[in-house]
């Protein structure tokens, strides 16, 4: 919850630093980012992370500054130039695990050689106590790129000595050894070498080598030992690499000890000492397909590079978190957003925690520079008659902080109301407002089109029962060593208890898979101790019952059971069994949302093809389409729950640009002439298909998941050289990312390049002006349409995010149009330069501003006419900011032949009112491909009525357009025809001209402005 003077952002620029986008090259779009009307960076995490990380989500050390992105000196510089123009920055906070790829991570390498005596050892959620009795009080290490035995006589494995310290090297991995086993190393050879090199050097190997093995064990855990042994074995390294420095025999023993440790190639018994040496460790290297079955630790999502942090343990709470919140300290976070909370063991006590920390790590005199952005919370209006006020507006103790949290709602699910955020990171936002340009009256033709095409004859797959198949896929594949953990706790619980003990193992984890692969979200948020939520209570039933639908041959006792355990009604007879229930459901919480992300996102989005534009994170691809009044109830809803929670319509998640989208709602407008275009294609194109392993690739399902993209994501630009090349480029990679995500004919674990070759080939041939003339003068006078009537649909989802309840965030670069496709492409390079220069010359025409916008409209495909409704509508917002950030939403009905393609609302506040319309489904109202302008809209009007009842003052009402700056005047009914909203400019936002003309123009009750620096507009 927010307070009183707690900073608010009015929007928020998403900024992926990484080695090729520095706190230098922030710097220098500061201003860039304010002359656009921004209020907020919102930062990926620019703590340090792996070498060369190309988002910063694998941190390495959270107590520093990335040195890929810049020095300290760099990033209090952007800092202070983001102050300097009033604006403040949301960094992106992960709590929920570290990189640990290439050694890169202190406190794991700790871990590793010290295993459960490490300090550190209770940051990482490792079971030390697995299933498999070989890993007792070892981490398995995943990473060979074949089977240990192989690996290690191949020497790929290698011995080596460094600054004092001995360690093992696997390409860019360096692994430590343990000094209590550098003895090992040295066994066979010291006392010769002593009897031959008596003296002070020999005398001081011995001492070393007595001081490494007389540590403590490494499988201790008293606190004392723990702290001795990190003291003492630093001792230990000291000394021997001050030793080796000094002493060139002593270096030459060390050195021949090593070589003969690493074999010899050919004769395998000569890497036994190097074997025993490593299975001493509190490691275990395998390959790295072991990790599915056997991994010990918790992954972020199944990713072995990625270990899971225990911020529920309050210390490792306060080290993740110590230097983040120096930052605050020192004035520069001033919002946070939580990156997958749903990985937390107990995410609302975590970001209570995290709220009761920052409330004192406040400096007034920092803060004090940022009342330009302030927000005064403590006016808000009084109850609406349209829209009840907001309780997180009503909330207020004083010492909360801007946090978002990134959490995937299910269909229906809201987010916990007690948790202290200012909302989610908005990704059903974008699902709601995106829908709200599908064409849900074609589904059904859709469907048949989709079903028809791939050549589907028998009752079609649920996107529900595919959802569930694909869980069951990632926990089979990749997830079944986290499932095995969990079946086990599972198995000794129920061994305590006679109605229990029957449920065989293989049937509690069968059972356990059965119901994670059905549950309905992402996860619960059960907390021991405490009643379970209705809401909790009904997914976990639901959950079940689903299971038990799927496995009719399972006795529905153990289903019962785990139910039971879920909902904490299994008996308890001992704290020790309270808390082992307690873990058990934590667990369980913690790997469902995994499985459901990769299930969902990372496969089924991949395979269900039948529009790409609603197959996206936080979407259901079932739901084509939402009636406007839905989406008024909906945005009404928000601004009562979640009036300040982020509004995205694209992300760094997002599966494809927002004007991908935005083009792909076009095809449920035109099923016809969809249906004839891709016919048409797949018969042009079926010579440049390949047999592989008895059928056609690409499949009927690939071919129609690359065409919609083809028609989504085709540049503007095509015939400038070199670009269709650039797109080739993009479109391959993307489509051999995307078969092996789908896990049909290829995957990540185990690709299949023949099949890949064929569709990269595939590919390649139809984009061939060559040899598929004839497909691409069909392809590109389809497309171009779509292109034309997607624009429209772009600047209508865009006008909603910003003016709608929440905060409008924007991904870096689209502003212009954005054509990108899933990650790693939407990380390219942004040419702001050419975004600056563009801005500037907007900037120059604001005395002809309606001219300007019909330049604009008439050039859309440049973008330019994008980057126009951005800044308009952005400085709209800040000049009346309290109609935004507390104002009411208020549905605005339309009557007239074109009624169901417009949409409108207005936000209200006090004596101020901006109204909001927009086209929707426009190919049936521009046919020709015009834009929707003018007469077109024949005697469709928006009633404003109900924005202007509460106004006072003279009868008469003038509204300017922010765009055209038209003056309108609502007749006697107060209606506004849509021709005239929309007489030069396809998007209108209304503001209030004021009464008085001798008057300023601007909010009748003015905030602070966002950006003082910033004159008024006329």
């Amino acid at each position: 919850m927010l307070v009183p003077g707690a900073r608010v952002p009015l929007s928020t620029y998403r900024l992926q630093f990484n080695s090729r986008f520095t706190f230098r090259d922030a710097r220098a779009i500061v201003d860039y980012l304010h002359a656009l009307g921004v209020t907020d960076a919102y930062a990926s995490s620019y703590l340090k992370a792996v070498p060369g990380s190309p988002h910063g989500y694998d941190i390495v050390d959270p107590t520093r500054l990335n040195p890929d992105i810049g020095s300290e000196e760099d990033y209090w510089a952007w800092v202070e130039s983001l102050r300097a123009c009033g604006m403040g920055h949301v960094l992106d906070v992960v709590p929920n695990h570290m990189g640990i790829a290439k050694s890169a991570n202190p406190w794991w390498l700790d871990v590793l050689e010290n295993g459960p005596s490490s300090r550190f050892a209770r940051f990482f959620d490792i079971e030390w106590h697995p299933v498999k009795d070989e890993l007792a009080d070892k981490v398995l290490i995943p990473i060979l790129g074949d089977q240990y035995g192989e690996a290690l006589e191949r020497r790929e494995l290698q011995l080596a000595y460094r600054d004092g310290a001995f360690v093992v090297a696997y390409y860019d991995e360096v692994l430590p050894i343990a000094p209590d086993t550098y003895g090992r190393i040295l066994s066979d050879t010291l006392d010769r070498w002593v009897t031959d090199h008596p003296g002070d050097a020999a005398d001081e190997l011995e001492i070393i080598l007595a001081a490494a093995a007389n540590l403590p064990e490494r499988t201790t855990r008293d606190s004392d030992h723990i702290a001795l042994r990190a003291r003492e074995k630093e001792v230990v390294k000291r000394r021997l690499a001050a030793l080796t420095g000094s002493s060139a025999e002593v270096r030459a023993l060390i050195d021949s000890c090593v070589e003969r440790f690493n074999g010899v190639a050919g004769q395998p018994r000569s890497f036994d000492p190097l074997d025993r040496l490593l299975n001493e460790q509190s490691y275990r290297l395998a390959h790295w397909r072991v990790a599915s079955e056997e991994i010990n630790y918790r992954r972020f999502f199944d990713v072995n590079q990625l270990a899971a942090l225990r911020v529920e343990d309050s210390a490792v709470f306060d080290e993740v978190h110590r230097f983040a919140f120096e930052l605050v300290r020192r004035g520069g976070p001033t919002g946070l957003r939580i990156d997958h909370v749903d990985g937390l063991y107990a995410p609302a006590d975590y970001l209570r925690r995290l709220q009761k920390n920052l409330s004192t790590t406040g400096d007034t005199e920092d803060t004090e520079e940022h009342t330009g952005t302030r927000t005064d919370l403590s006016s808000v209006s009084p109850v609406s008659s349209v829209v009840e006020s907001s309780p997180l507006l009503e909330r207020f103790d004083g010492t909360s902080f801007y946090i978002v949290v990134e959490k995937i709602l299910g269909a229906g699910e809201h987010l916990p109301a007690d948790w202290p955020v200012a909302g989610t990171t908005g990704y059903e936002f974008g699902a709601v407002v995106n829908n709200l340009f599908v064409d849900g009256r074609n589904e059904a033709a859709l469907e048949a089109i989709y079903r028809r095409f791939v050549r589907e004859r028998r009752e079609p797959l649920s996107f529900g029962e595919l959802g569930y198949r694909s869980k069951k896929q990632v926990l089979h594949e990749t997830m079944s060593g986290d499932i095995n953990s969990l079946g086990h706790q599972l198995n000794r619980f129920s061994e305590r208890y006679r109605h229990f003990r029957d449920f065989t193992l293989y049937s509690l984890i069968s059972t356990l898979k059965e119901v994670i692969a059905c549950f309905p979200v992402y996860r619960t948020y059960v907390v021991p101790g405490q009643p379970v939520t209705d809401h909790d209570y009904r997914y976990i039933v639901e959950a079940v019952s689903c299971a038990k639908r799927h496995s009719p041959a399972v006795t529905s006792l153990v289903f019962d059971f785990i139910q039971r355990m879920l909902l904490q009604q299994t008996p308890v007879d001992a704290p020790e069994q309270w808390e082992e229930r307690a873990r058990f459901t934590g667990k369980f919480q913690q790997i469902t949302s995994p499985v459901a992300a990769k299930g969902i996102e990372d496969t089924a989005l991949y395979v269900y093809n039948r529009l790409l534009s609603v197959n996206e994170v936080g979407s259901d691809p079932t739901q084509l389409g939402l009636q406007p009044t839905k989406v008024h109830d909906w945005l009404a809803e928000r601004r009562r729950r979640w009036p300040l929670a982020l509004s995205a319509t694209a992300t760094h998640d997002s599966k494809r640009g927002e004007d991908v989208r935005a083009r792909l709602n076009v095809l449920s407008e035109i099923p016809g002439a969809w249906k004839a275009a891709v016919t048409k294609w797949r018969a042009q194109n079926r010579r440049f298909k390949t047999e592989v392993k008895g059928a056609q690739a690409p499949g009927g399902n690939e071919e129609y998941f690359l065409y919609q993209t083809l028609v989504g994501a085709w540049p503007f630009d095509a015939d400038r050289d070199g670009a269709l090349t650039i797109f080739l480029e993009r479109i391959t990679a993307y489509m051999m990312k995307a078969l092996r995500e789908a896990k049909v004919h290829t995957s990540w674990l185990s690709p299949d390049v023949t099949y890949e070759k064929a569709v990269e080939r595939f590919v390649e041939a139809i984009l061939d002006r060559r040899r598929s003339s004839q497909f691409l003068q069909s392809f590109l006078a389809f497309q171009a349409h779509v292109a034309e009537l997607g624009m429209y649909n772009g600047l209508a989802q865009l006008l909603i995010k910003i003016t709608a309840p929440g905060v409008p965030d924007f991904y870096q670069g689209t502003e212009f149009w954005d054509l990108n496709l899933v990650d790693p492409d939407n990380r390219r390079p942004v040419d702001y330069e050419k975004r600056r220069q563009v801005l500037a010359g907007l900037k120059g025409c604001a005395t002809a501003v309606a001219d300007c916008a019909s330049d604009l409209l008439a050039s859309r495909t440049d973008g330019r006419v994008k980057l126009f409704v951005t800044t308009r509508s952005l400085e709209a917002r800040a000049q009346w900011r309290h109609v935004y950030e507390q104002g009411d939403y208020v549905p605005l009905p339309a009557s007239g032949a074109r009624c169901d393609h417009v949409f409108a609302f207005a936000r209200r506040h006090g004596g101020d009112v901006a109204i909001t319309c927009v086209p929707r489904l426009v190919a049936s109202v521009i046919p020709d491909g015009a834009p929707p302008i003018g007469s077109v809209w024949g005697d469709t009007r928006i009633d404003v009525a109900p924005a202007l009842a509460a106004l006072k003052g003279p009868p008469g009402v003038r509204l300017r357009d922010v765009f055209t700056s038209a003056i309108l005047e609502p007749d006697e009914a107060r209606t506004i025809p849509v021709s005239k909203l929309f007489e030069r400019f396809p998007v209108a936002l209304l503001v209030l001209v004021p009464s008085n003309p001798s008057s300023p123009s601007g909010p009748s009750r003015p905030s602070r402005p966002s950006r003082p620096s910033r004159p008024s507009r006329p």
